[in-house]
């Protein structure tokens, strides 16, 4: 059953910013029932880079989340302007935040990441072949950056030390291809 069983009767634009657009649905719902529905546009595609270097350690980039009122651990992440190339955003975001350049770039996977009230759309990249050069953080950003074997990374995944959903499945997928022999 792929069509869509929803019936949108109005739609209004509630609010709006650089970022994001939400509007507001009024609906007729696939059991037939009135009701309202509200989306989340986003702007931007969101870019992760998973970092890996020859002795199989990773970076990790601390930050205070306004949205969450926590401080999280992550990997390299940042937005890319749709219709420009999500690569480059990567490695912008991963000199930015880490003062890494890598020389190999593979693409892990693409994933939407709150289907149910937004549209936003993720490209996660892994990050080899590293050098390192300076990091240039935005304005917005006060990052702690940290090395640590990735297994570590993987065991902060499991213990629910690290949350952020782009983090979780690049570091779940990482660990998955070094169980199956893909990456060395």
């Amino acid at each position: 059953m792929e069509h869509n069983p929803w019936q949108i009767r109005s739609e209004k634009a509630v609010y709006e910013n650089p970022w994001i657009q939400l509007t507001e649905y009024d609906v007729i719902n696939p059991g037939g029932g009135k009701g309202i529905y509200g989306k989340v546009h986003f702007k931007n595609i969101a870019v992760g880079v998973l970092v890996l270097d020859e002795a199989l350690n990773t970076y990790l980039v601390g930050q205070y989340r306004f949205t969450l009122n926590a401080y999280s651990w992550e990997i390299p992440e940042g937005g890319c302007p749709i219709g420009t190339d999500p690569l480059e955003a990567g490695k912008r975001e991963l000199l930015e935040e880490t003062g890494l350049v890598a020389g190999h770039w593979d693409t892990l996977f693409n994933m939407h990441l709150s289907n149910s009230v937004s549209d936003e759309w993720a490209v996660v990249y892994l990050a080899r072949n590293l050098q390192q050069q300076t990091a240039q953080p935005e304005e917005t950003e006060e990052l702690q950056v940290k090395k640590i074997p990735f297994s570590e990374a993987a065991a902060m995944v499991e213990s629910g030390e690290i949350t952020d959903s782009m983090s979780v499945a690049a570091i779940y997928k990482v660990q998955l291809l070094l169980a199956q022999g893909k990456l060395k």
